[in-house]
């Protein structure tokens, strides 16, 4: 069964940067499709962006050109770079992919706070 581990979480101002990465175990990695997703407390979780097996990307409005998603086949690695982070978000963040087939994992948390 493939696991997944994500990582590369904290606590930043407004503003800040971090970068989100996550490990999937397994070989379906290369063949699939990746996404991040979020949820903040209280909240339902949310698609965050997906990057394609050919690297083409896509995101949720409310990020575009603050976050960046990108894959390394080679490591079954995928990551997240956010920069411009504001308090909105603030969420615990997972990868899976976009139609959620895997298990989840624990995720990793992101706090934005002053």
């Amino acid at each position: 069964q493939v696991q997944l581990v994500e990582s590369g979480g904290g606590s930043v101002q407004p503003g800040g940067s971090l970068r989100l990465s996550c490990v999937a175990s397994g070989s379906i990695f290369r063949i699939t499709n990746m996404a991040w997703f979020r949820q903040a407390p209280g909240k339902q979780r949310e698609w965050v962006a997906t990057v394609t097996t050919t690297g083409n990307t896509d995101y949720v409005d409310s990020v575009k050109g603050r976050f960046t998603i990108s894959r390394d086949n080679s490591k079954n690695t995928l990551y997240l770079q956010m920069n411009r982070l504001k308090p909105e978000d603030t969420a615990n963040y997972y990868c899976n992919t976009p139609s959620s087939i895997l298990r989840w994992g624990r995720g990793t948390q992101v706090t934005v706070s002053s």
